[in-house]
C-alpha cells in the first residue's frame, strides 16, 4: 500500500478547514434576546455626585406695640442672631430597565438605536456638617434649637433640588449608560459604530422635578 505524501495530507486538511469556514454564517442578532439582556441591567446607577450648600439664616427679635392708637415695631438692640449651616447631599441618577421593551429599540438594517427609559434622580442622603456650623447668638437670645436646625436642613435640601439643572445629570446618565450598553450590544453582533444610545427627548430644567424620587432621607 502506497503512503500518501505528507504535503498532500496538509493540503487536504487546509481545504477542509476553508470549507467549514465558508459554510459558517454570521450570527443574526435577535431583538428579543437583546431586550432581555438589557432588562437584566435592572436599575443602572449611572452617575453620582456630592453637593455642598451653605444655608444662611438670621432673625431679629422685635418689640411691637401700640401707643395712643399708633402701632410701632422696632428691632431690639442685640436681638439679631444668625447661623450658617453647611448641608451636604449625595445625588444619584439611574435608569430603570425593568420596563424596557422592543418599543425602546429602533432598527434599520445593521443600524440600531436604543431609546433609554427616562432617567430618575434620587437624593440618597443629606446631612449637616455640625462641626462647621457657624452661629452668632447675642446674650439676650437662645441658641438655635435642634428643631430649628432640622427645618433649615430641609430648606437646604430644597435649595439643592433647585441646583440640579446645573449638574447636567441627565446627559451624564446617558453617556454612562452608553458605556455600559454598547459593549453588550456589540457582543451580540451589532457593529459598534452603528449603535446609538439616546433618550426620547432633550430634557429641560422643568422636567427634573418629575424625575426626582419623592423619598425622605436623613
Amino acid at each position: 500500500m502506497k503512503h500518501i505524501p505528507l504535503y498532500l495530507l496538509l493540503l487536504l486538511l487546509v481545504a477542509a478547514c476553508k470549507s467549514d469556514k465558508t459554510d459558517e454564517k454570521p450570527r443574526e442578532p435577535q431583538l428579543p434576546e437583546l431586550v432581555m439582556q438589557i432588562q437584566k441591567q435592572s436599575r443602572l446607577y449611572s452617575t453620582e455626585c456630592h453637593v455642598h450648600k451653605i444655608i444662611s439664616h438670621n432673625d431679629t427679635r422685635q418689640l411691637q406695640g401700640s401707643i395712643l392708637n399708633q402701632d410701632f415695631s422696632f428691632d431690639l438692640p442685640l436681638g439679631k442672631r444668625s447661623v450658617a449651616i453647611p448641608v451636604e447631599a449625595t445625588v444619584r441618577a439611574f435608569i430603570d430597565f425593568s420596563t424596557f421593551s422592543t418599543d425602546n429599540v429602533k432598527r434599520n438594517g445593521d443600524q440600531i438605536e436604543i431609546i433609554l427609559p427616562d432617567p430618575k434622580l434620587e437624593i440618597t442622603s443629606t446631612r449637616i456638617n455640625h462641626e462647621e456650623v457657624k452661629q452668632y447668638v447675642p446674650l439676650l437670645r437662645k441658641n438655635f434649637s435642634d428643631e430649628e436646625l432640622t427645618k433649615l436642613e430641609h430648606t437646604g435640601r430644597e435649595a439643592i433640588v433647585k441646583e440640579l439643572p446645573k449638574l447636567n445629570l441627565t446627559e451624564t446618565a446617558r453617556q454612562n449608560a452608553a458605556r455600559t450598553l454598547i459593549p453588550l450590544i456589540a457582543d451580540m453582533g451589532f457593529p459598534t459604530d452603528n449603535i446609538t444610545i439616546t433618550f426620547r427627548k432633550q430634557f429641560s430644567a422643568s422636567d427634573l422635578p418629575a424625575m426626582l424620587l419623592k423619598n425622605e432621607v436623613q
